[in-house]
C-alpha cells in the first residue's frame, strides 16, 4: 500500500510539472505525456532518482484538468476571495490547484482527505506553509462543491 501512495505522489507531483509545462510552452498533449513517460517518470534526473509514479493515474490527471479546464476554472474562481482572479495567482499554484479540483470532481475513488493533503504536500514543494494553507483552503472548498 506504502509504494502505491509514493506512486501516486510521485503522479501527482509530475502532473503539475505537466500542466505547468502544458500552460508556460504550449506543448501538445501526446508529446507532453510521451516525455514524462519516457524521461521524467521514475527516471533518473542530475542524480536524483524520481518515484515510481502511477502512469495510468498520471495520465488520467494531465488529461482530464486540461479537458476540463473550463469548467475546473470556473469552480475554482468561484471560491477565490473577492477581486481574485486566476491569472493572479502564480502559475505553479494554479497548476495545483487545477489538478486537485480535477480530482476531486473525478475521481471519486480517492477520499477527498488524501486528495487535498496530497495537494497540500504537493504545494510544500514549491512554496511556503502559506501558501500550502491557501491550497487546503481552496480545495476544501471545491470538495464541499464537488461532493
Amino acid at each position: 500500500m506504502k509504494t502505491r501512495t509514493q506512486a501516486r505522489a510521485a503522479a501527482r507531483l509530475a502532473a503539475v510539472q505537466a500542466l505547468y509545462q502544458h500552460q508556460m510552452e504550449g506543448t501538445p498533449v501526446v508529446q507532453l505525456l510521451d516525455e514524462f513517460h519516457m524521461h521524467r517518470l521514475g527516471a533518473e534526473i542530475e542524480d536524483m532518482q524520481f518515484a515510481e509514479a502511477e502512469t495510468a493515474f498520471f495520465d488520467d490527471v494531465v488529461k482530464g484538468a486540461l479537458a476540463r479546464r473550463d469548467e475546473i476554472d470556473a469552480l475554482l474562481l468561484s471560491k477565490l476571495a473577492e477581486g481574485w482572479s486566476l491569472a493572479r495567482l502564480d502559475k505553479t499554484m494554479l497548476q495545483i490547484l487545477r489538478a486537485g479540483a480535477y480530482e476531486l470532481l473525478a475521481r471519486a475513488d480517492v477520499p477527498v482527505g488524501t486528495a487535498i493533503s496530497e495537494y497540500v504536500d504537493v504545494a510544500h514543494a514549491f512554496f511556503d506553509a502559506r501558501e500550502a494553507k491557501f491550497v487546503n483552503g481552496v480545495l476544501d472548498a471545491v470538495a464541499k462543491a464537488a461532493r
